[in-house]
């Protein structure tokens, strides 16, 4: 029985023994992931800070502090109300962007880093849009945003923190004035709807009005071209007339004959109500009774006998 017992005590304490020098063993052999670091205090204080990869620390004198993240970060802060120049209460919305560059720093010299930075962001956002006016701040966004990175990033250069973007989600003022805001954009937009409506009316008249000129002219132009080609035909038709008249040697006769021809055509249309007739006329007419009156010479009575001729039976 004796022997039993000193075995079965035996193997309690190489169980313990197993078991201490396992926890041993994990707490000595550590793996630090990739974009983490580790700060080591060894007996309370500052021994090294870990880089990704395998460690190992000497138990129960080494201590791992939580990893930090060596990412860059993205923080949305709440709302947060802030006064302008004009004395209007805004709500605006920011987002943060920094990385931790100094893991030693941003644990010692700073206990929270994430609410240190988002009191620093609201403290300087209420300094920078207070000495603009509502209509400054909300259409300064990047001036506003390059002064708040510019100040965040010099006070957490030395907490370790390196801020690279700070963003305006969102600037919101009061109700009334976005109900003012709205009508006035309304405003706006009719009155230009209405300057572009009168604008095209303008356009569409001149162009209009252009057109009917250069048809105008187009149209008169036409005429005047047309009115040339009939009198240049119109010559070139007396021109031949005259000349085949004059090629064919007509007669007295044939020249009266066409004049009478061509005067009832002096009478045509509805507005002749007087007659000119040219002195020419009475010459036709005396020609023309002439040539009717002439007889030839068969037509003519014999002649009287001589005197001292015999007469005939």
């Amino acid at each position: 029985m004796p022997t039993d017992a000193g075995a079965i005590g035996l193997t309690i304490v190489l169980i313990v023994l197993i078991i201490f020098v396992l926890i041993i063993l994990v707490k000595s052999v550590r793996i630090i992931p990739q974009a983490r670091a580790g700060v080591v205090e060894r007996l309370g204080k500052y021994q090294r800070t870990l880089q990704p990869g395998l460690t190992i620390l000497i138990p129960f004198v080494d201590r791992l502090l939580p990893l930090l993240d060596l990412r860059e970060q993205v923080v949305s802060f709440p709302p947060q109300p802030v006064i302008t120049e004009d004395n209007l209460v805004v709500s605006i919305d920011t987002v943060v962007y920094f990385q931790v560059t100094d893991p030693r720093a941003a644990t010692y010299e700073i206990a929270n880093y994430i609410q240190a930075v988002e009191q620093l962001t609201t403290t300087t956002l209420r300094n920078v849009v207070g000495g603009l006016n509502l209509e400054e701040a909300l259409t300064s966004r990047d001036q506003i945003n390059g002064q708040l990175r510019g100040v965040l990033d010099d006070a957490t250069g030395r907490w370790g923190i390196r801020v690279s973007r700070v963003e305006l989600k969102a600037i919101d003022p009061p109700l009334s004035i976005q109900d003012s805001m709205e009508k006035q954009m309304r405003a706006e937009r009719d009155r230009r709807a209405a300057i572009l409506t009168a604008e095209g009316t303008k356009q569409s008249q001149i162009l209009t009005a252009e057109g009917q000129r250069q048809a105008a002219i187009l149209a008169a132009e036409g005429d005047a071209k047309a009115a040339i080609l009939r009198a240049d035909g119109e010559s070139q038709a007396i021109q031949k007339v005259f000349d085949a008249i004059h090629k064919g040697n007509p007669t007295q006769k044939l020249l009266a004959y066409q004049y009478l021809q061509t005067l009832p055509k002096l009478a045509e249309g509805n507005s002749n109500k007087l007659w000119i007739i040219p002195s020419e006329v009475g010459e036709a007419l005396k020609g023309i009774g002439s040539v009717l009156g002439a007889t030839t010479p068969e037509d003519q009575d014999p002649s009287p006998a001589a005197p001292g001729g015999p007469a005939r039976s």
